[in-house]
């Protein structure tokens, strides 16, 4: 008992990766998949959050073992490193931002049936999300998403377990699933396993969210306390993964129902064929749901992008103490929100074609960034007994191997 209360007392990296991880990669492309194909896309799921596990692992024991952020470990190895990880950061500095806040504001506008231009909401987003983490820092937001998480897991169990004892929608005996193994199913596999549970440069952001716990913690957590309480949010959110697939698969696999490839209206979908499943009682509890899956990516990704960025700066221009400086993280966090909400502003016509080169960027350099963070933990800054066990080794190669294929087939998808 006395374990549980301090695995709990130590939450945070694994708790602000599950509340990041959780977005649209959830609530559109695992709802989506049930829908669309059935409870095999458990397979998928399960499949892409054990092979990307280890990359992500290695970011919460370089941390742990070193008290060094993973980018101070990718400096390590030479600057080469550092500025392939900065490239990437860059690209999604400008977009993911501004992609998530877009969503939420669509989803806010369209769930809570309010009459508002999206920029407007977006921008209100920008400056409550800002002020929520200049005021209340890293240990608010840790707190804060404590409860968010807990409502937001309730309300899908209970969402989960209502459709699983009402039923599927329809009678499927005559539906024909789509091909899985076409273009359009390879493409959508690709997506679905792709950002399975996140991108991997995530790695990065839950190294620097493992020194701020640190910091906020009277005795620093051992190694495997700080990989138990990891382990507890990755299992999270492939659990709610899970979740949001049966909720696809049980209120619209077989319905024939064409399902929006916009986000906002995607989810605006579901919300109203989940009422009509279950009943319009039902609607605050799935909204609230929705909402809170979108709000907590947006604050998190917010704080772990001021974070790396500021990080990566600092670590590329070390002579330069304005990185260092006690407010330079409020600034960030500032100049994020201003940059995101203007690029909102003059290319959200465009946005999708933003979004489509920070994916493309992101998985055609997971391999990569993976390849980095193997060597990170197998280099000299970890002690022999630190180092990850034979059995992760492998499993990371096999990941290695595993993104490796979906960055050629994607590659291979787009030029053809």
């Amino acid at each position: 008992m006395s374990q549980l209360k301090t695995l709990i007392k130590n939450l945070g990296p694994g708790l602000l990766f599950a509340s990041m991880a959780i977005g649209t990669s959830h609530l559109v492309l695992s709802t989506k998949g049930g829908a669309q194909y059935g409870w095999v896309m458990v397979i998928p799921i399960i499949l892409a959050n054990v092979l990307k596990y280890p990359f992500f692992e290695f970011g919460i024991r370089y941390t742990s073992v070193t008290q060094k952020s993973l980018i101070q470990g990718y400096l390590n190895m030479g600057k080469g490193y550092l500025w392939i990880y900065a490239f990437i950061t860059l690209i999604s500095t400008f977009t993911i931002l501004a992609a998530l806040y877009v969503v939420t504001s669509g989803l806010f506008i369209n769930l809570f049936q309010i009459e508002a231009d999206i920029g407007l909401v977006a921008f209100g987003l920008f400056v409550f999300i800002s002020a929520l983490l200049i005021i209340g820092k890293y240990q608010f937001l840790e707190d804060s998403l404590k409860a968010v998480i807990s409502i937001l897991f309730l309300a899908l169990l209970v969402t989960t377990v209502m459709v699983i004892h009402k039923g599927p929608v329809a009678d499927t005996t005559n539906y024909v699933a789509p091909e899985i193994f076409n273009e359009v199913g390879i493409l959508f596999l690709i997506s679905l396993m792709g950002w399975m549970p996140t991108a991997v440069e995530a790695s990065g952001w839950v190294s620097l969210w493992t020194i701020e716990n640190q910091n906020t913690m009277k005795s620093k957590p051992t190694l495997k306390m700080a990989l138990q309480e990891f382990n507890v949010g990755y299992f999270m959110t492939a659990l709610l993964a899970i979740f949001f697939l049966v909720i696809g698969w049980m209120t619209l696999y077989g319905t024939g129902t064409e399902l929006s490839g916009n986000a906002v209206v995607f989810a605006d979908q579901v919300v109203g064929l989940f009422t009509t499943h279950i009943g319009n009682w039902a609607y605050i509890l799935i909204a609230v749901a929705a909402f809170a899956t979108m709000f907590s990516t947006c604050m998190t990704a917010h704080d772990a992008v001021s974070r790396v960025s500021l990080d990566v700066l600092d670590k590329l221009f070390s002579k330069t103490s304005a990185f260092r400086h006690k407010n330079a993280f409020s600034y960030t966090v500032l100049f994020m929100a201003l940059v995101n909400w203007v690029v909102i502003a003059a290319f959200g016509a465009h946005m999708g074609n933003l979004v489509a080169l920070a994916t493309f960027v992101s998985f055609v350099m997971a391999p990569l960034i993976g390849w980095m963070n193997l060597k990170a933990v197998l280099g000299k800054d970890i002690p022999k007994e630190f180092k990850p066990k034979k059995g992760l080794q492998a499993l990371t190669y096999v990941g290695m191997v595993f993104l490796s294929l979906f960055a050629l087939y994607y590659c291979w998808m787009l030029l053809t």
